[in-house]
């Protein structure tokens, strides 16, 4: 089928809840993608942090193969061994704690609010406080603990039991907090809202804040994890500059990367917080499977085994260089770590400029005429988020293509 065909089945038989660009993609291999015409493009989106590997890598598609001859789905009333290894594997690199397996990172979060009620709600709390510009999820909760308006109209009236504060400052959170608030939530790197980093002395006063007013410290590290910025997690790699600190979040949301391109949620909490969710008290069908587990210690042995994580953040660092040197007059700001990026384009570009239409949207099409795939983060900014074993000459490759779309601006 062409494009146009594909486009059609979607329009009168798919629900219209995306904003679809008009392209049809059927292949993809490594960094690049082809559509039904054929035209290749080079993939710094990975399905928004999703493709940490990339597409079709062999690795993935031997371990579906091998799994799916073996094992697909039984049930969480039994046990099997993929789950457990990939709890082991995650709680090696997190600390002392345990996991509970999902099929998304909005479900994940889910886990983390509930996670919340139970440890509260003997005590009468049940608020979560969060930040303007964040992002967790679609579903009720999800919108109501999301710090951005456009998201719940329509949706109206909210869940109950959220607050949201400016990221980044201290001082906001503690003045929010109530005699119901039970914990906080917050994004080791905001993602939807624009890439912006949390500071270190924000992330060890929260820590100190919630030790201090026995508040739990959420973390929803759906697109910035999974050594996405360099590290395992991104206040891993933030508080690099904190030698010695033993910062730890009390429970922490994972999706996206996890999976290689097949759809897992995860949360884990530490000790003594592990047990809260106790049998009967949540659960998921697909959560978990021995095909999805095989697949994410795959992607998790393949990181190791390639040092991925240095890779990302050597890689961060050049596309960092070479966007500062292109000099551009269009350029306002660029920020992140590793390989999740934000390309904040000024205000007021003439050529940007349509009725209803983001400018990040605009540009965005722009790219696309250039062979390049990426996503926006808010009005003015472009996300980088191509998979972690991006080479330099794909980066070089991806920024020459950016480059061209700048050049027709006006």
């Amino acid at each position: 089928m062409k494009s146009a065909e594909i486009v059609d089945l979607f329009t009168k038989q798919v629900v219209p809840s995306y904003g679809r660009y008009p392209m049809a993609f059927v292949r993809g291999k490594g960094t690049r993608i082809w559509d039904a015409e054929g035209r290749e493009y080079l993939d710094f989106c990975t399905g928004i942090a999703v493709n940490a590997l990339g597409h079709a890598h062999p690795a993935i598609a031997e371990t579906l193969y091998r799994q799916a001859q073996t094992l697909i789905h039984t049930s969480n009333l039994y046990h099997t061994e993929p789950q457990g290894r990939l709890a082991g594997r995650l709680v090696a690199l997190m600390g002392d704690g345990k996991c509970f397996f999902c099929n998304s990172g909005g479900e994940a979060n889910e886990a983390l609010f509930k996670l919340a009620r139970k440890f509260g709600h003997d005590e009468g709390r049940y608020e979560i406080i969060t930040t303007l510009n964040s992002f967790h999820g679609r579903t009720l909760a999800g919108i109501a603990a999301t710090g951005q308006d456009k998201v719940k109209k329509g949706f109206e009236p909210p869940v109950d039991g959220f607050k949201h504060v400016p990221y980044n400052d201290l001082a906001a959170m503690e003045q929010a907090i109530g005699p119901k608030t039970i914990a906080i939530l917050i994004e080791g790197i905001q993602g939807e809202g624009g890439i912006h980093p949390a500071t270190p002395a924000y992330l060890r006063g929260l820590r100190e804040l919630c030790n201090r007013k026995k508040l739990l410290l959420l973390m929803d590290s759906v697109q910035c994890g999974m050594f996405r910025s360099g590290r395992f997690q991104s206040f891993q790699r933030i508080l690099e500059a904190c030698p010695g600190d033993d910062f730890l979040p009390d429970a922490v949301s994972m999706a996206k990367g996890l999976g290689g391109g097949v759809p897992i949620g995860c949360i884990w909490a530490r000790q003594p917080y592990a047990n809260l969710l106790s049998a009967g008290s949540h659960g998921t069908t697909f959560g978990g499977t021995p095909l999805i587990c095989a697949v994410a210690l795959t992607v998790l042995d393949i990181v190791e085994k390639e040092n991925l994580g240095e890779n990302a953040r050597r890689m961060g660092e050049h596309l960092k260089k070479r966007l500062a040197s292109l000099n551009s007059p269009h350029i306002k700001e660029i920020r992140g770590l590793g390989l999740i990026m934000g390309i904040e384009l000024k205000a007021g570009i003439p050529s940007l400029k349509a009725e209803g239409k983001l400018p990040s949207a605009l540009f965005i099409n722009r790219l696309h005429d250039q062979g390049l795939l990426t996503v926006p983060a808010g009005a003015q900014t472009i996300r980088f988020l191509p998979p972690l074993n991006l080479s330099l000459a794909e980066a070089d490759e991806g920024i020459d293509r950016f480059r061209k779309a700048l050049a027709g601006l006006q």
